[in-house]
């Protein structure tokens, strides 16, 4: 006769909750913390609606976007929330490199966004990353949704020996397990931008093609996650879980991109009141993306808040570290540029980033660290103890400390360093076989400045410096030679950044009549 479970607990005096004995969910927090990592693609910081509120709005010098945002506006009153956390190279994959790896691009392997033309751009194998360190530690490992860090190649599982669709070139990607850095619980793809039809591909290599918008979809995995549906993974272990979602990042133009419900909020407003910042142009084509761009943020909100709650139900959120952040802004029609990021205009590196650890971070706004995309991987380590275990080769620093307030030896940045590159040298096939380093600048608490040098004689070609207090909005691009003292002082605290990350431009001295390299 078999004997339930349920009834094996119950003659001991026990009994379960979600699968996991009573005793188990006691001594929960004898355990390493859980760690959810919630990054939507394209989230700009000002399109959360808590920073009109009291209590954040005196935080900040912009406007928000008139976004519904009522599990963020929640979750904020919850955590760390910083003003400014910088995505220094802001484009999908090489911020995601620098967040796996806690190293800069030309350290993580992933300078460009990759694509079957860019060979020179993955994620290395040869490096430990956060998930590696993770499950060496005893945690189970899960990846959803978009990754983005690896060269497509012929490897499509279900047709070996061709790409997994025959765009040219192919964007999107299979990664097979010895690529999964320690992730063994998989549910995802390289990037496809179909947002109500979007595929992944599971741990075993199986295709699922889904008809339903992704955020939904991947929330609803994320759900199943937590309460272990099919057993996939250890309830004795703690786990970290990256939960990728596509949305708002583009397409958003019709109703084909967003749930219906969520357009419903906001096609009726007059752009001019949608577009509230004054540098944004309301006549720009792209304006009427915005009803459709705020509509994908209210919907992520929502996912957001799902998981949230599956958490608390679970009674698995008082040791659970939740982070939310991005890969980098929008512009969304500011600036008058119809890119929508790899700028270093305010709307594309200035990222959401909070986090909430009860009883171990204390909520407040914290508005004098500048957070750079190499810092997250060892801040996060650092907050489950493991800074011991954080790699050699990490360029980021663990401010864990400052997060709990306990230790705040780990030094403040003076700024946090931008970088742009450009796709190099061709081969006889087109393959990229070089990057080029275009551009490199720093943004600090009170400045911005960018430096863009010609491709063939790698001097000045463009140059753009904004003073962020008094001109918020960046309308008002300063003359460096009229504001010399400035311009010195902001190459001068370039310097350590750029020898930090390893950069080129520090290891060939570009624009040393700029940049004190020797100072």
């Amino acid at each position: 006769m078999k004997t339930s479970k349920n009834f094996l607990f119950a003659a001991v005096g026990l009994s379960l909750t979600n699968g996991i004995p009573v005793t188990a969910q006691n001594n929960i927090q004898d355990r390493k913390p859980n760690v959810i990592y919630v990054f939507p693609d394209q989230f700009r910081n000002h399109a959360m609606g808590f920073w009109g509120e009291k209590g954040f709005k005196e935080h900040v010098r912009f406007k928000p976007d008139p976004v519904i945002t009522p599990n963020l506006n929640n979750f904020a009153r919850e955590s760390v929330v910083l003003t400014s956390a910088m995505s220094n190279c802001p484009l999908s994959s090489p911020h995601r490199g620098m967040l796996l790896s806690g190293m800069y691009p030309d350290g993580s392997g992933v300078p460009l966004n990759c694509n079957s033309d860019r060979p020179i751009s993955s994620l290395r194998e040869d490096i430990e990353c956060i998930g590696d360190v993770f499950k060496k530690n005893g945690y189970n490992c899960a990846y959803i949704g978009k990754l983005h860090v690896d060269f497509p190649t012929p490897n499509n599982p279900e047709a070996p020996g061709t790409y997994v669709n025959n765009d040219t070139p192919v964007w999107d990607a299979y990664t097979p397990k010895e690529r999964r850095h320690g992730f063994d619980y998989w549910y995802s793809y390289g990037t496809f931008d179909i947002h109500k039809q979007p595929h992944y591909w599971d741990t075993d290599g199986k295709r699922h093609e889904i008809r339903e918008w992704s955020p939904k979809h991947e929330a609803d995995k994320a759900i199943e996650y937590l309460k272990n549906t099919g057993n996939v993974r250890d309830t004795s272990k703690p786990f970290f879980m990256v939960v990728s979602m596509n949305p708002p990042h583009s397409p958003y133009r019709t109703i084909e991109d967003v749930m219906e419900e969520d357009y419903n909020l906001y096609k009726d407003i007059p752009l001019d009141k949608l577009l509230v910042r004054p540098n944004a142009n309301p006549q720009m084509e792209k304006a009427q993306c915005a009803p459709f761009y705020f509509a994908s943020v209210t919907g992520v909100d929502r996912e957001f808040g799902r998981i949230l709650k599956a958490l608390k139900d679970l009674r698995l959120e008082e040791n659970t570290i939740v982070v939310f952040s991005s890969d980098h802004g929008e512009t969304m029609c500011s600036q008058n540029t119809d890119d929508p990021k790899n700028s270093p205009y305010a709307e594309s590196m200035n990222v959401p980033f909070m986090i909430r650890f009860p009883g171990k971070v204390t909520p407040r706004i914290d508005s004098e660290l500048l957070l750079s995309s190499p810092d997250i991987m060892p801040t996060i380590l650092g907050l489950c103890g493991l800074e011991k275990q954080i790699p050699a080769a990490v360029e980021g620093r663990n401010y864990a400390g400052r997060f709990t307030g306990k230790d705040s030896s780990v030094p403040l940045r003076q700024g946090a360093l931008y970088i742009k590159n450009i796709d190099g040298e061709k081969d006889a096939e087109g393959k990229v076989i070089s990057y080029f380093p275009v551009a490199r600048g720093i943004k600090t608490h009170q400045y911005t400045l960018s430096l863009t040098i010609d491709r063939k004689t790698k001097t000045l070609k463009e140059a753009l410096l904004f003073d962020d207090l008094k001109d918020p909005y960046q309308m008002h691009n300063l003359p460096l030679q009229e504001n010399h003292e400035i311009v010195s002082e902001l190459c001068r605290q370039m310097v350590p950044l750029l020898k930090e990350a390893d950069d080129p431009w520090y290891k060939e001295q570009i624009l040393k009549e700029l940049i004190p390299y020797e100072g």
